[in-house]
């Protein structure tokens, strides 16, 4: 004797057209966005709580919307915090000496392969890294709950997609602090400050840029102090380090020849220090990941949003 057990979602619309054009549009903007922001400082930012906000502003207004709508929209917009990244990736391929610039068909290629194989992996490994990992994805948390808020005031009859004045707001802030920055140059942006101890060269970075605070609130305090703790490490200990243990050019001034060995020596211990963390983190990962391929064939998925995709989708079988 089977159970039947009552799906609430059965009848919501998940993927429509509209949702897939309002997610391109969305993805674009804040793609173009990270790509600038990973260019000019290193460091871009998740998506999809602002994506969500949109999402639910705009659909509002549409007859039929639906949080399951709603989150396949900030789902679509939230490959511009991955799609960015691409950024970190090819100039490893100049840095390595494979490439000599970037062709546009082979980037663009690189990038489809990418993002297709990101899809297919992330099909299976749903229930290792989502349903059994302890790790608390912190941004997609905090977009599930913007999602439910924003459902239950639609349910109740209250004004939907709060938020959206807010995210106004920061936009025309932080565009008329920009303007004044780098427009008008009425507000400087950054300034740094040089000074020796005997042949150490240490740099005292500051500067201020609204695009960060924004990012930095996105990736929260943890994020925050790792980046600040690097910064610390670079030019308090490495840069000074180096600059006393390599003589000066007498043509090169201090803060040129500084620049000159943060990019020549401590930038690569930089990157060798992602790369084991990333290893390491794949190696604590393994034996989770495992159990979750596992435990996937046995799992029920009686609700929709619960389900996986068929095997043959994931394996490539037909």
């Amino acid at each position: 004797m089977t159970q039947s057990t009552h799906d609430p979602y059965a009848d919501y619309r998940e993927l429509t057209l509209r949702g897939m054009i309002l997610g391109a549009l969305i993805t674009v903007i804040f793609t173009a966005s990270n790509v600038y922001l990973g260019l000019k400082v290193g460091l871009t930012f998740a998506s999809s709580i602002p994506a969500a906000v949109i999402s639910m502003a705009v659909l509002k207004f549409c007859k039929g919307s639906n949080i399951l709508e709603n989150n396949m929209v900030q789902t679509q917009a939230s490959a511009a915090g991955t799609l960015s990244t691409i950024i970190f990736v090819l100039p490893g391929l100049l840095m390595a000496g494979y490439w000599s610039g970037f062709p546009f068909w082979q980037t663009t290629l690189l990038c489809i392969a990418g993002g297709i194989l990101g899809v297919i992996f992330t099909i299976p490994l749903r229930y290792a890294m989502v349903v059994k990992s302890e790790l608390p994805y912190p941004e997609g948390v905090a977009a599930a709950e913007i999602l439910k808020v924003g459902s239950h005031e639609e349910e109740e009859g209250r004004q939907g997609g709060s938020g959206i004045k807010e995210l106004a707001a920061g936009g025309a802030l932080a565009g008329f602090m920009s303007f004044c920055s780098n427009g008008l140059r009425v507000i400087a942006d950054s300034a740094s400050y040089w000074f020796k101890s005997g042949t150490a060269i240490f740099q005292l970075p500051m500067g201020f840029s609204l695009a960060l605070l924004g990012a930095g609130y996105l990736v929260g305090l943890t994020g925050g102090i790792a980046i600040l703790l690097g910064i610390s490490i670079a030019w308090g200990i490495a840069v000074p380090y180096f600059s006393s243990h390599i003589p000066q050019p007498a043509d090169m001034e201090m803060a040129a020849f500084a620049m000159k060995l943060w990019k020549e020596k401590v930038r690569f211990i930089g990157a060798g220090t992602i790369g084991i963390a990333a290893v390491w983190t794949l190696l604590m990962l393994l034996k989770p990941m495992l159990e979750g391929l596992k435990c996937r064939s046995r799992v029920s998925a009686a609700a929709r949003p619960l389900r996986n995709a068929p095997n043959r989708i994931c394996h490539l079988k037909p």
